[in-house]
């Protein structure tokens, strides 16, 4: 069994060509459930069935294990099954029919409009690392890329007077995106220091020694950004979320949206709906003569946006 294990694993590495943090998810996964197997005294992955697999789930869910992870579990077993089914190996899938237990689906936190200038536009020095930090924040709130996105971003994939970017997001799909006019004001300014630190290769954002900055390094330094200018806690993904919900506040326009977040299913997206409800309510309150409403009413329309999020499906952040 850990030989057809290794055997899927090194099969997703190499033709599927899935990212490292995708594969170290899956391994972690599918090891829960060897140990499983292990324990129950089966011998092959044949033998596993989809009652051993729901009490498995089952248990991991009373232990605090979240739905999201129980799903991504659940799409582990699923995917070695395809294989192992193709390699004539099994003849079955235990996960067929099972879905994790409905969890409560949080809101993504934002920055509000206000919030946001005061992140970018405080005074920049003209360094390296300070000119590199504005063109990374100023990229990732003016496209809403991922992570990856940004980190994995070529000299190729910039078009600066055409105020365009290519990147390269989830299942290796390749989407062009605008950049606004800050963004690329302070990308020209980083590009110029940029060449000082003699890069080993076409990354856009790289180290002070010339290496591609790795994601680890990314977040720490929208981390200290959002320290500094905000006094709080920022992560990329929250300048992404921002985008989303900024964009879909003003345009009201969720399918362009879909696309400019580059998510395959619109439920995905619905969720900055949500959201946007919460910000029209507010809006109410505090202009319209007779609205006033009570706390009570300001309750109600929270439970009704948490109840509307936790029945979106998806999690193609």
């Amino acid at each position: 069994m850990q030989d057809h294990l290794d055997a899927y694993l090194e099969h997703l590495r190499r033709e599927r060509q899935v990212s490292p943090h995708t594969l170290d998810g899956y391994r972690r996964d599918l090891l829960k459930v060897l140990a499983l197997c292990e324990k129950n005294t089966i011998a092959h992955w044949n033998d596993l069935d989809g009652r051993s697999l729901r009490s498995f789930i089952a248990r991991l869910h009373a232990q605090g294990q979240s739905s999201r992870s129980l799903a991504r579990l659940l799409s582990a077993v699923r995917g070695l099954y395809q294989y192992l089914n193709r390699e004539g190996l099994c003849r079955h899938d235990p996960a067929t029919g099972l879905s994790p237990p409905k969890g409560e689906r949080r809101l993504p936190r934002t920055l509000d409009a206000d919030r946001t200038v005061q992140l970018l536009d405080g005074a920049v020095e003209d360094d390296f690392i300070a000119r590199r930090d504005q063109a990374m924040l100023e990229l990732f709130y003016s496209s809403g890329l991922r992570l990856s996105e940004l980190v994995g971003l070529d000299l190729s994939g910039l078009d600066l007077p055409g105020g365009l970017v290519r990147v390269v997001g989830k299942g290796n799909k390749t989407r062009e995106l605008p950049v606004g006019s800050k963004a690329r004001e302070a990308l020209q300014a980083w590009l110029e220091l940029r060449l000082l630190s003699n890069p080993a290769d076409g990354a856009v954002f790289v180290s002070q020694q010339g290496r591609r900055l790795g994601a680890r390094a990314v977040q720490l330094r929208v981390r200290q950004a959002g320290v500094r200018e905000l006094g709080q806690n920022l992560h990329p993904h929250m300048l992404r979320h921002s985008f989303a919900s900024h964009m879909l506040e003003s345009s009201q326009d969720l399918r362009a949206v879909q696309e400019l977040l580059g998510h395959a299913d619109i439920s995905t997206t619905q969720i900055y709906t949500h959201l946007d409800f919460q910000h029209l309510a507010a809006v109410y309150d505090q202009a319209h003569p007779r609205a006033k409403r009570s706390s009570a009413s300001t309750e109600h329309d929270a439970a009704r946006a948490s109840a509307n999020a936790n029945s979106s499906t998806g999690n193609d952040e």
